[in-house]
């Protein structure tokens, strides 16, 4: 993985102090909250409903095992014993005081973390495919194509003050493990008919109040000159994009309104441009880069393995449900679910993350990655360390076998603490959770997406969900809007409103009817969305609503 130089340490360690000094200047008065709230958005700092909430930078989602030390010591000791891992491939800490903001950021900079861009009107974290450098399908290791863009957007005169948030995602496989056509630009490197590599760029999707799934703009941009086209995508949204209203601000907006065509004519005319002022792509930062995200030695000689399992054991349930085809077959990619029964989704207590360090050294050569589902990966685990790994990730209940189960819940914090949100989100995924798995039916229902968010703001991805819960207020009142046939896939759609809010337990309810529905109805190896694809919204709004 990465590893900070002198110039990126310099800078993390600059932000430091100055925001330190921006935070004594506002705890003494000398700055109000109007004048302090965009100097701490820069910082990742958000005032909640009940206190700040610090937002940390995890690029791409890539951390080592002296990172997750100090994210558990950070929740230790400033927070509640335990941190929230985000949508964004990030971690949050939802009981911050002002008075250790700058505090914080100085433990994070001496393991080369920093908060930096983790919120405001400017380019957000990157994130990535979360198998990334270990997948069997990949073309090619993306992160150091994110890492360069990371480089290139941080602190980025030009970018620093966008007509709002902007969010980049970068894949190199069919397989869309990112959610790319929901980002603002989503980039997928891909091999051109002549066998070299280039990127396909796909502009204005986003989710929120008005999801748009993005359109490709360029099949095919040499590789590198990747920064240089996105540099001309940001400029023409830097010109063009609306700052009189924060709801029609974002570049899936001025995509669809501009037209795709017409969006694109103009970023080739910024692109050919900025080639013509002689912008050169930084072929030789992008060398230095590389050697960073090699596979360890081990792992790319290793020979296979048998897997040792029982047939039928916990383990071999966990290990056909939490692991990933890696690239060398003596190896797999070890998912370690963040959603017990009943638990709250993306959470871990300081104590487990010091046990997904301790094993990420263990059995995961020092890495660890977290994701954009809210769970954590170890990368590369030798086939033959499953079952010990399985049994530690069991005492520190870690060890839930689902991934991409009804109960591997995407949810955001909702009204138990964020400010925008109209509805509490955690208490309904608990409730679906224990729902599901008390009855059984979570491992017979397969693959099947679910995604809450608390409001309109979709932090939870319910757009995306092949059931989407989104949490509206209703005259005072938290009602649940239930939305079925969305994917943030490479088979991308966005899901459809099926009628009427519920209550908190008659959507949990409700779920249970589509579910039922589904099971009832669905063909050999059909997935949830598959079936509701094939029968259509009709059959499910009847049976919800007669």
């Amino acid at each position: 993985m990465y590893k900070y130089d002198s110039y990126d340490q310099a800078m993390v360690d600059a932000r430091v102090a100055e925001f330190r000094d921006q935070c004594e200047r506002r705890l003494s008065g000398k700055l109000s909250e109007d004048q302090f709230k965009p100097l701490r958005l820069m910082n990742g700092l958000y005032l909640q409903l009940h206190a700040y909430m610090l937002r940390v930078a995890i690029p791409y989602g890539t951390l080592d095992s002296r990172q997750m030390h100090a994210l558990a010591d950070i929740a230790d000791k400033y927070d509640r014993g335990y941190g929230h891992f985000t949508t964004r491939q990030n971690i949050q800490y939802n009981w911050i005081k002002l008075e250790d903001a700058a505090d914080i950021l100085a433990d994070l900079a001496k393991v080369e973390m920093h908060a930096i861009q983790t919120s405001g009107n400017c380019i957000r974290n990157i994130s990535s495919d979360h198998f990334a450098g270990a997948a069997a399908d990949e073309v090619v290791d993306p992160r150091p194509y994110a890492e360069l863009l990371r480089q290139w957007s941080s602190f980025h005169p030009e970018f620093s003050y966008l007509p709002r948030k902007f969010k980049i995602a970068v894949i190199a496989s069919e397989q869309d493990r990112a959610a790319m056509r929901l980002h603002d630009i989503g980039i997928n490197i891909v091999r051109g008919p002549g066998g070299d590599l280039g990127a396909a760029f796909y502009v204005g999707g986003g989710m929120g109040r008005t999801p748009m799934i993005a359109p490709c703009i360029r099949e095919f941009v040499p590789l590198d000159q990747l920064v240089t086209y996105s540099e001309a995508c940001l400029r023409v949204y830097n010109r063009h994009g609306r700052r009189d209203n924060k709801y029609k601000a974002r570049i899936k907006i001025l995509v669809h309104e501009m037209g795709a065509e017409e969006y694109a004519r103009q970023v080739e005319a910024e692109f050919a441009h900025l080639l013509e002022q002689g912008v050169e792509p930084p072929l030789a930062e992008l060398e230095r880069i590389k050697p960073f995200f090699d596979l360890p030695e081990e792992v790319a000689n290793a020979a296979d393995a048998p897997q040792a399992e029982s047939p039928g054991s916990e383990l071999a349930e966990w290990i056909l449900a939490n692991t990933h085809k890696h690239k060398n077959p003596a190896f797999v990619s070890a998912v370690i679910s963040l959603k017990p029964v009943g638990g709250i989704p993306g959470d871990a207590t300081a104590e487990q993350m010091h046990v997904m360090a301790d094993l990420a050294k263990e059995y995961g050569f020092d890495e660890l990655r977290v994701m954009h589902t809210q769970n954590i990966v170890l990368p590369h685990v030798r086939k033959a360390d499953l079952p010990a790994l399985f049994a530690k990730l069991q005492d520190a209940s870690l060890a839930t076998a689902n991934l991409d189960a009804i109960d591997d819940i995407i949810a955001c914090p909702g009204l138990d603490y964020c400010s925008l949100a109209n509805a509490r989100s955690i208490p309904v995924a608990q409730k679906i959770s224990r729902r599901f798995a008390e009855s059984g039916k979570a491992k017979e229902l397969g693959k099947l997406k679910l995604k809450i968010s608390g409001c309109i703001n979709a932090c939870g991805h319910h757009h995306a969900g092949h059931i989407g819960i989104l949490g509206v207020d209703r005259k005072g009142v938290e009602n649940y809007q239930l939305l079925l046939g969305g994917s943030e896939a490479e088979d991308v759609s966005l899901a459809k409103i099926t009628g009427p809010g519920f209550d908190e337990d008659g959507v949990v309810d409700a779920i249970e009817t589509v579910t039922d529905l589904y099971m009832r109805e669905r063909e050999d190896g059909e997935r949830f969305l598959d079936t509701y694809r094939r029968l259509g919204m009709a059959p499910f709004k009847e049976a919800l609503y007669g």
